[in-house]
């Protein structure tokens, strides 16, 4: 009976050792060198993906309040990681919502959610990163609740340095990581699908370096004391200060953030950002044990950005500084993605910024594709891949694989060898007008699914302060033209829809055909196919389709006004109209004296219109005007106001119009006024402590200047700002050349105040010259023949903050006006010894 038992210890722990064997094959390890490598062949691992917090806090909440079932939200959105070949997830575990102040695990609809979550990404071949550790408080943008947890107790600067914070992660810890998922039957340990834990989100350490290194070294041991033998990675960009005590610790690797574009502008950025992410520059190398830790990128993001070219280019620069883990923060759920409430600052979603996610893709590919420590691959123009700011455009145009963010011009490298296709816009293979993405792949030989997303209009900035009630984005549904010119399916292959409802079966002709949102199965003429919607392509099923429903909103009219144009001059005025019928229609209604006088708008393509003011009517003074549509039902809606009813109407009170100042011949061209634009430039100091910005009138109190002030001497006095004129010049192009100086109206609290004013054109180049303020304001002329290239600060400053805060052009260049984007001005130079100000009521070209 003994014998009996032993006998069957042994053969049950041999089994287990084979089943963990076997299940470790499949996951990674960091080599003597810091390398992340697969154990089954040894080659180098890289990994592409996004943060998704659909389980926890605040995104849970919005997507049950919307209705939804959180599980069928984590379906619908991890089907669109897939879709955009995304391998990589990581999210800080909210251990507020799991555990109590003893550390112990609470087995509640959070950690049930995560557990199946990670099971839906297992089904996709997404590997995971584990963060157990958040300290973060559950509530944002909502207030947070009270817990009960540890992390609740200490706080997140305590629960580093507390002995009794100790004693609660590691009691958490354990219990963590030999939870087993009811999913998979898998603890995390077990689970191929996981290949590595980060212990904590952003430590903030303080106190003695040494207790640093015993935080982390005994957070380790309890996470190894559940039995993982997987690699543990360990934050050393939050607090850098620290980095020689963290890389002592027992640890295989180190994540990074970059935010390289700050946070929550309350705007959307413009402008060309691609210098603030040309280089991750690691400050760590120069410690000795460093060098062999892996590095990872937990969270990344270019905020308040929507130009779909700075994912592409964050992976490239990356790779060359060895980075082999990245993921972006964070993924909206479609569920609530209409109003990104989730982070103000950050909007990605496929659905819903279709040419963001489509630059995901590309990033994707761009990571896997860039070897590690590649820093030869400079340039807007590398391999396949192409970075184009002026079209806001990423493309990959590869003999196999074609990927663009909006319509492109380029040559296809090899049509008759194309096998994948995913854009937005046309191009010399697709053409079509709608707003959403859509993806080809081709199946078999004459086989292709389309898979095409409905059209997704922007309707506010979804930078500016959020709310539930504001919608940003609007979802259509329409029926549109396509044509498809690829050599394996010829001109009249057969369109069959695949998805639930989809009942679509007609032949193209001439390689055209009218599509709906939905998936598709595109059959070469005459040739034979047994695939159907439940047949399997790589991780997804042929018939797989997940988009939002088409929203509900009325007539939208969103329309940006010229800042200024030029008197005498014919302009043409663009708007993008949702939900207009076919026999509706919209024109311009001019205020004042010229009221009678009505302009159609003119269809262009799906949702946009044009109009063109004749010379006669752009007088000088201030053009007023307001966008009418008439309905075919009779009905009437005025915008800017959004205002229903009969715009002529005797008893109508005025509503709001768009207005443009026209300008006479030779009239000086603002590029800055510091009542208007101030708010929305870009500030930099380095320490808010010591600097301050306001708005104050000197003899007109009804004109205000911008004033800038550093209260007390330090070492780094530099303060200054960038600000966006582009859109202000647009109107005034024809003039350009007759533009010969910069004028700046500015004043110091002290004589011979040294300032620095320049501008940057769309490539990035920085041209400026120094002058001299005085007591008094002074309009100090600048010849733009004196203007030298600079290097320019990378506002808003990139974070962290051991990044590179100057950016100089490599490629030499000439100025040129009609380039000109953005202004820079910057004080503080030199031997100061007291407090400092200058203030600046406008500057202007002339």
């Amino acid at each position: 009976m003994i014998l009996l038992k032993k006998l069957s210890l042994s053969v049950s722990f041999t089994v287990i050792v084979m089943v963990t064997h076997a299940q470790h094959k499949q996951g990674i390890y960091v080599d003597a060198s810091g390398v992340i490598r697969w154990e089954k062949d040894h080659k180098e691992a890289a990994f592409f993906g996004t943060n998704y917090t659909a389980p926890f806090a605040y995104g849970n909440r919005a997507i049950v309040r919307m209705g939804v079932t959180a599980e069928q939200a984590i379906k619908d959105d991890v089907y669109h990681f897939s879709r955009l070949g995304l391998d990589a997830f990581r999210v800080h575990v909210w251990d507020q919502e799991i555990s109590d102040a003893e550390g112990n695990l609470i087995n509640n609809e959070h950690l049930r959610l995560f557990d199946f979550l990670l099971a839906e990404l297992k089904k996709r071949k997404i590997k995971t990163l584990i963060t157990p550790i958040a300290f973060w408080g559950n509530g944002y943008p909502e207030k947070d609740e009270k817990t009960g947890s540890f992390a609740n107790k200490y706080g997140k600067d305590k629960s580093v340095v507390s002995e009794e914070a100790f004693k609660a992660q590691e009691n958490y810890l354990k219990q963590f990581f030999q939870h087993k998922n009811p999913y998979t039957g898998l603890t995390y340990q077990q689970d191929a699908g996981i290949l590595a834990a980060e212990i904590n989100n952003e430590p903030h350490h303080s106190g003695p370096k040494e207790r640093a290194t015993e935080y982390v070294n005994r957070m380790t041991a309890a996470i190894k004391s559940a039995g993982w033998t997987k690699p543990i990675f360990y934050n050393i960009s939050e607090s850098p200060w620290y980095a020689d005590a963290i890389v002592k610790a027992n640890v295989q690797g180190h994540t990074f953030q970059w935010y390289p574009t700050g946070l929550v502008a309350g705007h959307t950025l413009q402008g060309n950002y691609l210098p603030n992410v040309e280089k991750y520059k690691i400050p760590f190398d120069t410690i000795p044990a460093f060098k062999n830790h892996a590095k990872a990128v937990y969270e990344f993001d270019a905020g308040d950005v929507m130009a779909p070219i700075m994912y592409p280019a964050m992976a490239r620069s990356f790779r060359a500084a060895g980075f082999q883990w990245a993921t972006q923060f964070a993924y909206d759920p479609m569920a609530t993605a209409y109003a990104n409430t989730e982070y103000q600052t950050h909007y990605l979603n496929l659905a819903y910024t279709p040419s963001k996610a489509i630059s995901m893709l590309i990033a994707s590919k761009v990571f896997h594709q860039t070897a590690r420590l590649d820093t030869l691959n400079n340039g807007h123009t590398f391999g396949p891949f192409k970075i184009d700011y002026k079209n806001s455009l990423s493309e990959m145009n590869t003999a196999d694989e074609f990927y663009y963010t909006n319509s492109t011009s380029s040559k296809v490298m090899n049509a008759k060898k194309l096998k994948h296709i995913a854009g937005v816009g046309s191009s010399k293979i697709v053409q079509y007008n709608g707003k959403g993405a859509y993806f080809i792949d081709q199946i078999a030989a004459g086989v292709w699914r389309l898979e095409v997303m409905p059209d997704a209009i922007l309707i506010r900035d979804p930078f500016e302060k959020a709310s539930p009630e504001k919608e940003v984005t609007r979802i259509f549904w329409s029926t549109l033209p396509m044509t498809i010119d690829l050599p394996d399916l010829g001109a009249n292959f057969t369109v069959k829809g695949l998805n639930q409802g989809n009942t679509v079966n007609s032949v193209a002709i001439k390689n055209g055909f009218n599509v709906s949102p939905g998936t598709y199965l595109l059959v070469k003429k005459n040739l034979k196919t047994n695939l159907n919607a439940q047949s399997h392509y790589q991780h997804i099923a042929l018939g797989e389709f997940v988009a939002p429903k088409a929203s509900k909103g009325d007539i939208f009219v969103k329309h940006q006004p010229f800042s200024t144009i030029s008197a005498g001059l014919a302009t043409q005025l663009h708007a993008e109209i949702t939900g207009l019928g076919e026999k509706d229609s919209a024109f311009l209604q001019f205020n004042g004296a010229n009221r009678g006088q009505n302009i159609l708008l003119q269809k262009k393509r799906e949702y946009e219109y044009a109009a063109t003011i004749p010379a006669e009517l752009v007088r000088n003074g201030l053009l007023k005007y307001q966008i009418i549509i008439h309905q075919a039902n009779g009905d009437e809606v005025t915008f800017p106001g959004h205002i229903k009813g009969n715009p002529n109407a005797w008893d109508r009170l005025e509503t709001e119009s768009y207005q443009t100042y026209v300008a006479a011949r030779n009239a000086r061209v603002e590029i800055f006024n510091a009542a208007l634009d101030g708010k929305n430039s870009n500030i930099y100091h380095p320490n808010w402590t010591n600097g301050k910005v306001e708005y104050v009138s000197d003899e007109n109190p009804s004109v205000l200047s911008m004033k800038l002030s550093v209260s007390m001497p330090e070492s780094n006095q530099l303060m200054g700002f960038q600000h966006f004129f582009a859109d202000k010049i647009t109107g005034r192009v024809s003039e350009m050349n007759n533009l010969k100086k910069l004028v700046i109206k500015i004043k110091a609290d002290t004589e011979n105040t040294k300032v620095k004013v320049g501008l940057i054109d769309t490539d990035a180049h920085f041209f400026s010259t120094e002058i001299l303020a005085g007591k008094d304001f002074q309009l100090i002329e600048i010849p733009l023949n004196q203007l030298k290239s600079d290097a320019q600060l990378l506002l808003p400053r990139p974070y962290p903050g051991f990044l590179p805060l100057y950016y100089q052009s490599p490629n030499q260049a000439a100025f040129d006006l009609k380039n000109a984007e953005k202004l820079e001005v910057t004080f503080g130079y030199g031997a100061i010894t007291k407090p400092i100000h200058i203030i600046i009521e406008s500057i202007y070209l002339k």
